[in-house]
């Protein structure tokens, strides 16, 4: 259902994309790649837990130099205390599916379009505001259990797995061709939540007046084999998680309505 509706609401501002670029070169591409996350369980390792992302992408060039680009991204986002490191005693772990959503302007340090063999390549630099859904899961009685619903740090109701996200990187696109193109890049995404990861702030379990048969509430709250008391240091609230986003892009160049001035691979030959 989630998904459905950012393939939704990535085709309609495609749409509307593709509608003001009318007798412009317009840019579609597919994305493939890794993503990661940062926090509690990976408090700064790049590229630990790395895992498999994909999407698609679509771009318009105001001129060579400055570009607005429209990503969907679905990856997935893990962490584990016992290969970060973090925090042994804790001994928490998760893994969330990401789908997100982003519009980003592209500033390259060199003139470049699809199509030329003068302005062929160029590092750039991008930033933009993005949307993502994230949903927390560990591992019990070898089934993944979703953790919002759980409430595992006592919290009167559940956090969003809905979240906001400043995005920006930078990377290098390459011309192959009179069509196609190639774009490296890298991003990091600061979000505005601490529950990537269902880790933020203390404790709240108490295993000392419990009865014997903990339940899924409780053991993936604290999965420690030294049991923690209640109000005992959990996470940080006050650092808020990250995920990042690399791969490669591969763009296809075409052009709606008139032909472009700078479409004709031939045109940069006798530049």
């Amino acid at each position: 259902m989630v998904k459905s509706r950012f393939l939704i609401y990535f085709v309609t501002l495609l749409s509307f994309f593709s509608f003001r670029a009318v007798a412009q070169d317009v840019e579609l591409g597919v994305f493939g790649g890794g993503s990661y996350y940062l926090g509690e369980l990976n408090p700064g390792k790049q590229f630990l837990f790395t895992n498999p992302a994909f999407g698609f992408a679509g771009r318009y060039n105001f001129d060579k130099r400055l570009a607005i680009k429209l990503n969907a991204i679905v990856g997935k986002l893990s962490g584990d205390d016992a290969v970060s490191l973090a925090d042994t005693n804790r001994n928490l772990r998760f893994q969330s599916s990401l789908t997100e959503l982003s519009a980003l302007i592209e500033f390259n340090f060199f003139d470049f379009f699809i199509g030329s063999q003068k302005n062929y390549f160029t590092p750039y630099l991008f930033a933009g505001p993005g949307v993502f859904f994230f949903d927390p899961k560990a591992p019990y009685n070898g089934e993944m259990i979703p953790l919002a619903d759980l409430r595992t740090e006592g919290q009167s109701k559940n956090y969003s797995l809905f979240g906001l996200a400043a995005v920006f990187g930078f990377g290098f696109k390459y011309s192959i061709n009179s069509r196609i193109g190639l774009n490296f890049d890298w991003g990091m995404r600061k979000t505005y939540t601490d529950y990537i990861d269902d880790i933020s702030t203390t404790y709240y379990v108490d295993f000392d007046n419990q009865s014997a048969a903990f339940g899924e509430k409780e053991l993936l709250s604290d999965s420690s084999p030294i049991k923690h008391k209640p109000g005992m240091q959990r996470g940080n609230s006050e650092n808020n998680d990250w995920y990042s986003v690399a791969g490669i892009t591969i763009i296809y160049r075409f052009t709606i309505g008139e032909k472009s001035t700078c479409t004709d691979f031939e045109y940069s030959k006798n530049k």
